[in-house]
């Protein structure tokens, strides 16, 4: 926790530590915006700012809150500038929130240290196909024609990705990213947007649930959800006026930092004490 004396008891962290969320919640609203992944951001300046004594649901209810606006904030900006096909969006959004509900049940009976070094391999395999497929992803050009293909496809793609997102989480909006521009086709600015709208959901899901239970800092999530809203707000602007190619170096770096984190929890967990 960073120090100085707590704000309130509605506002339980201090004038630096305020600060320092809402920065972060705007740098990740903008990464989250162009590309997926801006929990990799968010979640950690929470556990950092947040007092120790604040439990672990309260961190998680007040990130998905911050995050679900800078979603809704970046989506709007898409889907005013960039037209989407329903017979994708629609079915990747339906699997996308099974498979997230499907993830959540299951993510209490497997271990996360078995999953972490399984995600970290496969991250870095997306990296080095991305790298070594320069082209991939600059233009717009779906592959297939048929529309019960593109449903089954997306379908798939959305059980997939939102089980992921369910049982484990880092990087839900770069994973879909990534399907969507190898399996269909989809340009990376094409591409964004829809899984902006596919993470939109899983999120939604997991802050019904949240919600319910009373497991958000109202007030913290709301002046992050600003900032986030706000970062959200200018990286899909810069998204759409800068095109694919902008969008696939951001994911790549993106895709850095993840690798960089999984390397680091699987060293930890495996780790001699």
């Amino acid at each position: 926790m960073l120090d100085g004396p707590l704000l309130a008891d509605w506002l339980p962290v201090s004038v630096s530590a305020l600060i320092f969320l809402v920065v972060a919640a705007g740098v990740a609203g903008w990464v989250d915006a162009v590309v997926g992944g801006g929990g990799l951001i968010q979640l950690p300046a929470l556990v950092i700012g947040v007092p120790k004594d604040v439990a672990t649901p309260f961190i998680l209810g007040t990130n998905k809150l911050s995050s679900f606006a800078g979603t809704l904030s970046a989506s709007w900006v898409y889907l005013r500038r960039i037209r989407v096909q329903l017979v994708l969006l629609v079915p990747l959004v339906a699997g996308a929130f099974a498979g997230s509900a499907v993830g959540a049940a299951l993510s209490r009976y497997v271990p996360r240290e078995l999953l972490t070094p399984i995600v970290l391999v496969a991250v870095v395999a997306v990296a080095i196909y991305t790298l070594l497929k320069p082209k991939m992803g600059l233009h717009h050009e779906p592959r297939h024609e048929s529309r019960a293909a593109i449903v089954w496809r997306s379908a798939l793609i959305g059980l997939v990705v939102g089980f992921y997102d369910g049982i484990l989480g880092p990087g839900t909006g770069s994973f879909f990213v990534i399907l969507l521009v190898a399996v269909l086709g989809y340009g990376f600015l094409q591409a964004s947007v829809n899984a902006k709208i596919a993470n939109l959901t899983t999120n939604l899901a997991a802050l019904l649930v949240y919600g319910v239970h009373g497991e958000i800092l109202l007030l913290l999530a709301v002046v992050m959800a600003a900032a986030n809203m706000t970062g959200g707000f200018i990286g899909a602007r810069m998204a759409t006026r800068n095109g694919s190619g902008f969008v696939r170096i951001v994911f790549l770096v993106v895709l850095s930092i993840l690798v960089v984190k999984l390397a680091w929890d699987t060293f930890v967990q495996f780790a001699p004490a």
